[in-house]
């Protein structure tokens, strides 16, 4: 069974970040889901990116980065789109990574360093999501899936930003049960 990483959203860690995580508990993994809001949640994507603003965007990715002291190394870490970047981070800069989980949102690689050799990385997001089409997340995610080894992308058909936070209005049931399959078959192999 593998060790995750968790990191979510600008939305805090809300109850579909902890219902999610809690699915691949029952999966028989060990989940951990850092709290970088210090409770605060939000129902908006734009009242997340507030906060964000406020903490300033390094700052509240730091956190993420921090979080990771006190756990074990060998783990594959995972972040809803903000919470890509210290998943990201951690995956490239952090010794014994075993692979990245990234949702809703990518980065090139290279902003952090090189891919460790041998860990595997899942991508997915919706394939008309503005925040991941319209930004460029999906190029750069092609472009890492094209060039390293174990990667793989998963497109799912509409436009929603965080898709699968199942305590949001716009919560994609069968997107999201078709990614936790794919995600328990990765956790599976790692």
């Amino acid at each position: 069974m593998a060790e995750v990483v968790l990191f979510h959203s600008v939305l805090g860690l809300t109850e579909g970040v902890t219902g999610f995580a809690d699915d691949l508990r029952a999966a028989g993994h060990t989940v951990h889901t850092p709290d970088l809001f210090e409770g605060q949640t939000f129902d908006s994507i734009e009242a997340g990116m507030d906060n964000i603003q406020s903490i300033g965007f390094e700052a509240a990715a730091e956190r993420g980065v921090l979080a990771a002291d006190e756990l074990p190394q060998e783990v594959v870490y995972g972040g809803f789109s903000f919470g890509v970047m210290p998943a990201m981070k951690l995956t490239v800069t952090r010794p014994g990574a075993k692979g990245g989980l990234f949702f809703d949102g990518f980065a090139d690689v290279s902003y952090f360093g090189s891919w460790p050799d041998g860990a595997q990385a899942q991508i997915h997001a919706m394939d008309h999501d503005p925040f991941f089409v319209d930004e460029g997340d999906i190029e750069a995610a092609q472009a890492f899936v094209d060039s390293t080894d174990g990667a793989e992308m998963f497109l799912y058909p509409g436009n929603q930003h965080l898709f699968s936070d199942r305590s949001m209005p716009w919560y994609d049931e069968g997107a999201t049960r078709q990614m936790t399959e794919r995600v328990l078959a990765f956790l599976d192999k790692v």
